[in-house]
């Protein structure tokens, strides 16, 4: 049950907890904001029920608090990148999968809207790929108004299906851990299959004229 994180879903802290966990896996993507989510949303569902008695965060709160953290996450590492420095640039000499996402974003971001869009959003939901496309948005040198409404739109998609996940999944499953690792199952074949057409290559996508 979900009890034992009764302390904190069934206070205002859990809005906090949440927003500097989102916000914070930009740069540390082990930490389990997605996990945080859904057991808050969870609990929301198990209060509905009655399953769970105290009082849990509202779900559109919780939403909002999560894509919130999300975009500010986004654009704290975007500044970062954008400035950049030795260090930085040896950090992404080093790391074979940021040097290929900036040069691949250098193309994509520079494209229209629709491809510039789909990458943001989709790889909100892949494993470090919300790191991968804000340092590489940075350090591309993309403008503000060329990232930050998908990343608003990445946002509100991620924490939308993370909160839906852990509410629905607890109104179904119930208030128990079960929920929890069902729905988080879910989040993790969602990042699963964002990871794969993150990582497929540019040259499969099919041409447009023009």
């Amino acid at each position: 049950m979900l009890e034992s994180v009764g302390s904190l879903t069934g206070s205002p802290w859990i809005y906090a907890a949440v927003a500097v966990s989102v916000l914070l896996d930009v740069f540390l993507p082990v930490l389990p904001s997605g996990v945080l989510v859904i057991a808050a949303a969870t609990a929301a569902a198990g209060s509905a029920t009655g399953a769970v008695p105290h009082a849990v965060p509202d779900i559109l709160v919780l939403t909002l608090c999560a894509a919130t953290a999300s975009v500010f996450g986004d654009m704290a590492a975007y500044r970062l990148a954008w400035r950049g420095g030795d260090r930085l640039d040896r950090a992404i000499a080093r790391s074979r999968r940021l040097t290929r996402a900036q040069e691949r974003l250098g193309d994509v971001l520079a494209r229209g809207g629709g491809a510039r869009g789909v990458l943001v959003v989709v790889a909100r939901f892949a494993p470090a790929g919300r790191s991968v496309v804000s340092l590489g948005a940075g350090a591309a040198h993309r403008r503000v108004r060329e990232f930050l409404p998908w990343s608003v739109l990445a946002g509100l998609a991620w924490a939308g299906y993370s909160v839906a996940l852990g509410y629905f999944g607890g109104q179904w499953l119930g208030a128990t851990w079960l929920a929890t690792g069902v729905s988080f199952g879910a989040l993790f074949a969602a990042g699963a299959g964002a990871a794969y057409l993150v990582r497929r290559p540019a040259g499969r996508q099919p041409a447009t004229g023009g």
